[in-house]
């Protein structure tokens, strides 16, 4: 390993530690506690992919679901992620006047990779992706 990517390395643990300490500093435990999932990435594909969004909405079905997160996108009030588990992977949407300041506050401050359980209602945005709408959010 050169110099550079030695540096690197030692930043990011520098960051991670640091959010460790702020997580702490704030009474959550960033290890969690334990999150049950109801339903993986391949349930929700095979039980809802292939209701319209129309139907969804009547429907209000409410998961539990659990993964890695992949990629983040989002700023001022809401958020896109993708969550990756063991089956595949799906997409969340985090609205803060939904979840309250102190869930959407971990979400933003959530890393790439972060495992985290989202309790929410199943959803197609206007281009067809099923996606979950969380209220709830938990590292």
């Amino acid at each position: 390993m050169d110099n550079m990517n030695h540096e690197e390395l030692n930043d990011q643990l520098l960051v991670r530690r640091e959010k460790l300490h702020n997580l702490r500093e704030q009474g959550i435990d960033p290890f969690g506690k334990r999150f049950e999932r109801t339903n993986s990435t391949t349930d929700l594909v095979s039980l809802y992919g292939e209701f319209s969004k129309e139907e969804l909405e009547e429907k209000e079905i409410t998961v539990s679901i659990a993964g890695r997160i992949m990629t983040k996108r989002g700023k001022g009030k809401a958020g896109f992620a993708h969550i990756q588990d063991l089956q595949g992977q799906v997409q969340i949407y985090v609205r803060k006047d939904t979840v309250g300041d102190e869930e959407y506050e971990l979400f933003t401050t959530a890393d790439l990779g972060d495992l985290v359980g989202i309790e929410g209602k199943v959803f197609k945005t206007n281009v067809g992706e099923l996606s979950v709408k969380a209220i709830g959010f938990t590292l």
